[in-house]
């Protein structure tokens, strides 16, 4: 009863199997490589203050960005590259929070 296996082939297998798994999950957008060229920067959008009697322009056609409010935080999901998403914050690095929706609080 003591034979000797040869593993090299279950392990092979093994492999296969994790690379195929990546390789689906990445086809069908599950699995998201992120690049620095992917990264909306704030610097990339201004902000119009609204002043009571006064006009201001905006372009017809809407950009490419969604906000949402999730758990009282301002996500943006990008509608032309799927799967692509990001936390909006400010040059300090904090999220800009929502309003109407209770926003997380630090337990002391």
């Amino acid at each position: 009863m003591t034979e000797e296996r040869n593993l090299i082939p279950q392990i092979l297998t093994g492999i296969a199997c994790i690379f195929g798994t990546v390789g689906v999950l990445w086809y069908y957008g599950y699995l998201h490589f992120a690049k620095p060229q992917d990264a909306l920067e704030l610097s990339q959008f201004t902000m119009l203050k609204t002043v009571p009697g006064e006009d201001y322009k905006v372009a017809l056609e809407p950009a490419p960005q969604v906000a949402r409010c999730v758990e009282g935080v301002m996500v943006l999901f990008d509608t032309e590259q799927k799967g692509l998403s990001g936390v909006l914050v400010n040059a300090r690095q904090q999220a800009v929070r929502c309003m109407g929706q209770q926003t997380p609080r630090q337990l002391q």
